[in-house]
Formats: structure tokens, C-alpha cells, sequence
């Protein structure tokens, strides 16, 4: 049946290219056009082929890693152990050693008839009076050195004096609480009159207060100031007018009498139209 196809198609052709040149051109073309479609065919199928087969042989020729099994263990990071230096205890100086001192007796024997003849000793130069002969002492195994004490000297006796506890210097910053409290010259109540007088509430409505604390020092002055109300126009207005009131004040005193710096305390409570 192929065969017949072809030679159909091979007559045909003869017949279309008759009285024609046949070396080249459409006539070669279509007599081969069975031969190249074959050929391409295995060629796309060939490499259709080779696709699809070279991942199954990379995964053959690749090594796969085995999955452990079992529980896991995770090391813990290392620790840096700090050596303790240790500190050699410190070396007590010895201190140096006196020698005994050399002495010779210097006991005047009493007279006598029949007293024997004392033989005449070499004494030597740093030997001191006595009452034995000790010219080669003993050395001194004490780790200490004691000092002679000189009796010499006819001057008065010196009195013992008591020493003193040192006298404590007083901070001029510290804040005490006075055992007087610190007031207002004139009163009280001529520092809140004048507080309500100097106040100035044209942009406040309804009520308002706040405590106002402050430190009165020693030259009656105030510094310090400060306000803890919640509206903080309010505690700025409250500031003002405190700074700006004329007049000193009485500082606090200690119990000794004494002026101190101490803080004072004085709530304003306003109420507006």
C-alpha cells in the first residue's frame, strides 16, 4: 500500500515536472519529503527519549544521605569557666632584733680585812652598769623590738588631754524638718490673702486646686517651687502668683534654735464663674 502510495505520488510528479528541469528544486523536494519526515521523526522521538531519561540516571548515580532515626541529641554551647585569681596573703614584715645588752657588775663590794683579792676583768666598751657580768649576752630570739624607756629628765609632767570628737560640719544644702515650722511674715493668712487677691483666673471656668511645695531657706527667701494639680494651666498660674508675692519669710529652727531650710506645703483651692 506504501509502496502504490509512493509510486502515485512518484507519477504524479513526473507528470507536474515533465519538460522541466529536475536536478533541483521543488521536484527533489517532494520525492524526498517521505525520507525527511522519517528522519525528523526519530530525531524528536530520540530526544523526547533522552529528556525523559536522563533524571531517572542522575538520581541512580547520586548518593542519597541516610536519615537518622532515634531520638536527637542537641550539645549545649560551651561555657567559659572563669579561673579565680588567687591572692597570695601579704608578707608580714619582720621586723629587726635588739641585741641583749652587754653589762658588768658595778657593785662596790663592802670593805673588809680578809675580803679575797678580786682579779681585774677586761670590760668591754658598750658594756653599761649592772648588777652581773654578762659580756657575751645571749641573742634576742623575740620577733618584736623593744624600745628602752629613757628615765632622764627632770621637766613637769605633761597633763593627759582628752581628745574631742570632731565637730561635725553642717551641710548648707541639707533640708531638715524643723521642729519650728517656717511661717510667713505677718501670718498665715496674709500670704493666702494675698495669694487670692494676685491670682489671675479670666481663662479658668468652673473650679480648680492644686498644693503648692516650696523651700524656705535660711535668709527667708523661697526657691524650689512646685505644683502637683492636674490641670497644668492651673499650676502654672499657681507658680506665678507664689513667685510674685512681696515679703520674706521665717525660716523653720532646729531644736537647737538654729534657722534651717525645710520645705513647705500650701494648697490653693480656687472656684471661678
Amino acid at each position: 500500500m506504501k509502496h502504490l502510495h509512493q509510486n502515485q505520488e512518484f507519477r504524479l510528479n513526473e507528470i507536474l515536472f515533465e519538460h522541466r528541469n529536475k536536478e533541483y528544486g521543488a521536484y527533489v523536494l517532494r520525492n524526498e519529503s517521505d525520507r525527511l519526515l522519517t528522519k525528523a521523526l526519530f530525531v524528536g522521538v530520540g530526544l523526547l527519549a533522552a529528556i525523559s531519561i536522563t533524571p531517572m540516571i542522575i538520581s541512580a548515580f547520586k548518593t542519597v544521605e541516610p536519615v537518622p532515626t532515634g531520638p536527637v541529641y542537641v550539645l549545649p554551647p560551651p561555657v567559659d569557666v572563669e579561673t579565680p585569681e588567687v591572692t597570695p596573703p601579704p608578707v608580714q614584715p619582720v621586723q629587726p632584733t635588739a641585741p641583749e645588752q652587754q653589762t658588768f657588775n658595778s657593785v662596790v663590794p663592802t670593805p673588809s680585812s680578809d675580803a679575797p683579792d678580786t682579779p681585774v676583768k677586761d670590760i668591754p666598751e658598750t658594756a653599761k652598769p649592772g648588777l652581773v657580768d654578762n659580756f657575751k649576752p645571749e641573742p634576742n630570739t623575740s620577733d618584736t623590738y623593744t624600745p628602752p624607756i629613757s628615765t632622764t629628765g627632770t621637766g613637769p609632767a605633761v597633763p593627759y588631754v582628752k581628745p574631742q570628737p570632731p565637730v561635725e560640719k553642717k551641710d548648707p544644702k541639707e533640708i531638715e524638718v524643723p521642729a519650728v515650722e517656717a511661717d510667713f511674715e505677718g501670718g498665715i493668712n496674709v500670704f493666702r490673702k494675698k495669694v487670692t487677691n494676685t491670682f489671675d483666673g479670666s481663662g479658668f471656668e468652673g473650679s480648680g486646686k492644686t498644693t503648692i511645695t516650696f523651700i524656705v531657706e535660711t535668709d527667708g527667701t523661697i526657691s524650689g517651687i512646685k505644683a502637683n494639680g492636674e490641670d497644668a494651666d492651673f499650676n502654672n498660674e499657681a507658680i506665678r502668683t507664689i513667685r510674685s508675692i512681696k515679703g520674706k519669710w521665717i525660716p523653720g529652727k532646729n531644736k537647737k534654735g538654729e534657722a534651717v531650710r525645710s520645705y513647705f506645703k500650701f494648697p490653693i483651692s480656687m472656684k471661678f464663674e
